[in-house]
């Protein structure tokens, strides 16, 4: 699997721990409904999923949290574009078994890439913020690594050891 480092101003048993939110509910604020699709064109976007997870994590739970995010988004997993966690977790091997089960690539984002990405999280963790600086590790890096003009599509999740955020890119997909 290829791995990118974004810089900053670059652009299961475990399904039932998922916190849900219910399908046809309301987007919480800041977050658009219909983010993953052009609005002059209809055509899908690129979707990133941003991963926060626990050293223990393993990459069948990080999988199943991403199918359930697009799942809860209502996307096909075909709109998966990327992975994107904090640089210095990459290289770990959950994320990275998972990124190849997803088929997609990596993306390890710089740590001011995640705080200049963390001003615009709607999720907050205290525990986070005082570690990393952001309120979302999964938000900050989806939004990051989907560029400048991407939008929340689902706020953060969560599973036992893992949490994702769905980040659109501004650039629709290639038909």
């Amino acid at each position: 699997m290829t791995s990118l480092i974004i810089q900053t101003g670059i652009r299961a048993g475990i399904l039932a721990e998922i916190q849900a939110r219910a399908p046809g509910a309301p987007p919480p604020p800041g977050i658009l409904p219909g983010a993953a699709r052009d609005p002059a064109t209809g055509a899908p976007r690129a979707v990133v999923a941003g991963i926060g997870f626990r050293h223990a994590t393993t990459s069948e739970e990080i999988v199943a949290l991403v199918a359930e995010g697009l799942r809860q988004a209502d996307l096909a997993g075909a709109q998966l574009a990327a992975l994107a966690t904090a640089d210095d977790r990459a290289s770990d091997p959950a994320i990275r078994d998972a990124a190849e089960a997803l088929n997609v690539p990596l993306v390890a984002v710089a740590v001011e890439a995640l705080r200049e990405a963390g001003r615009r999280v709607v999720t907050r963790s205290v525990r986070i913020e005082a570690l990393r600086g952001v309120g979302s590790l999964a938000e900050a890096a989806a939004l990051a690594a989907a560029g400048p003009d991407a939008r929340l599509v689902l706020p953060r999740i969560a599973s036992a050891g893992a949490t994702c955020a769905l980040a659109a890119s501004g650039d629709a997909l290639p038909s």
